[in-house]
């Protein structure tokens, strides 16, 4: 029987996990190790699969409004003109078959507002010292000097995991992809309605709408040996990057000022081997799987783990036979995204033929609109 859960890290993939058990009658604690629960990063797009997944949670009324849910997508060439014509969902369509972004602190904010709301303790400034398991539960001492005994701890602390560190000091470390993200938030004109990208250029550059007022612009550049880009060089660098471009990329180019918010991160991967669990302590979302951005899924695979674990949790008193259950229905799909996103990656620094990348894109599409 469950009744306590620990939760550490109060990312995406720990909210949905501490709001779907807490919704069970569960006591979740949560804690984080940043005393003012800051995210960092610009905006997100939200596939269809995240679409459904927060609809499963509750909260996608909250993205739609906060949010932009929009309705296919736009693929140009990278002079700006189109490459045939967008497909669109019909109306009345489920959740699964539109698309969507929204700020990461606007997420932030509509997740931690539910988690608080639905009875969650929530401690920040801490996290764990140690861990000490037996067959019924697990004693924790936290950072604070306080200790506590749980039914079960969730790590999801993201891709580098001092929890993955603890119970699997041996597993593979983080790898870099030699592409790095750009990411910009813009104003938004009208005709940005929904996502466009842009293929056939130096590199792959593409825009989503987060809301009402604005939209985010991505640029996936190869960049081996992992550099570091100086802050006071980043408009100057993303200017040179942005000038073979059509469509409107060079009104966004222009805009670019002191004024603008730029995010870069390199590009890394990771994902542990089946099983994600050690015992009565588990892990999820990025400590389990981290992506590239390639298939825009990571938010919903780490709300999908939230809700599949309490799920499981929930049909069974039996810890071990519930955590195997989870990894049966997880791992084959996060191998798919973290896999496919890579390969993508590698075709784009490659220069694969367009159709080719589609392809794999579309047939990776078509497995995640399966129910998870």
């Amino acid at each position: 029987m469950i009744d306590s859960v620990l939760v550490v890290g109060g990312g995406i993939g720990g909210m949905t996990a501490a709001l779907a058990l807490a919704r069970r009658g569960v006591a979740v604690t949560l804690i984080d190790s940043d005393p003012n629960w800051r995210v960092y990063g610009a905006g997100i797009t939200i596939t269809g699969m995240s679409l459904r997944a927060f609809d499963d949670l509750g909260v996608l009324d909250d993205i739609r409004t906060r949010g932009f849910v929009h309705n296919g997508m736009r693929p140009k060439r990278f002079d700006g003109a189109a490459l045939g014509e967008p497909r669109f969902a019909p109306p009345g369509s489920p959740p699964i078959m539109y698309g969507g972004g929204v700020m990461r602190p606007v997420l932030h904010d509509i997740l931690s507002t539910r988690v608080r709301s639905a009875g969650v303790e929530v401690r920040l400034g801490v996290t764990v010292a140690t861990l000490d398991q037996d067959d019924d539960g697990v004693d924790v001492a936290l950072t604070d000097g306080t200790t506590a005994r749980y039914d079960l701890v969730v790590g999801a602390d993201g891709i580098f995991s001092k929890m993955r560190n603890m119970i699997f000091p041996d597993a593979a470390k983080p790898k870099f992809t030699d592409q790095g993200c750009w990411r910009i938030v813009a104003d938004r004109p009208p005709e940005i309605d929904r996502a466009e990208i842009y293929f056939g250029g130096p590199l792959k550059i593409g825009m989503s709408p987060i809301s009402q007022d604005e939209m985010y612009v991505f640029l996936l550049e190869h960049v081996p040996g992992n550099p570091w880009f100086a802050p006071k060089m980043h408009i100057e660098h993303l200017s040179a990057l942005m000038a073979p471009f059509g469509g409107i990329v060079p009104t966004i180019r222009a805009g670019l000022g002191e004024h603008s918010q730029i995010n870069y991160r390199p590009l890394e991967w990771l994902l542990l081997t089946d099983p994600w669990y050690l015992g009565r302590v588990v892990l999820i979302g990025d400590a389990a799987h981290a992506t590239t951005p390639h298939m825009a899924s990571g938010a919903g695979l780490a709300v999908e783990d939230g809700l599949v674990l309490a799920d499981e949790l929930a049909r069974t008193d039996d810890v071990a036979a519930a955590l195997r259950a989870f990894m049966d229905r997880r791992y084959e799909r996060a191998k798919l995204v973290v896999e496919t996103s890579v390969r993508q990656g590698e075709m784009e620094i490659a220069g694969a033929d367009r159709a080719l990348q589609t392809s794999v894109t579309i047939a990776a599409t078509q497995a995640l609109a399966q129910p998870y």
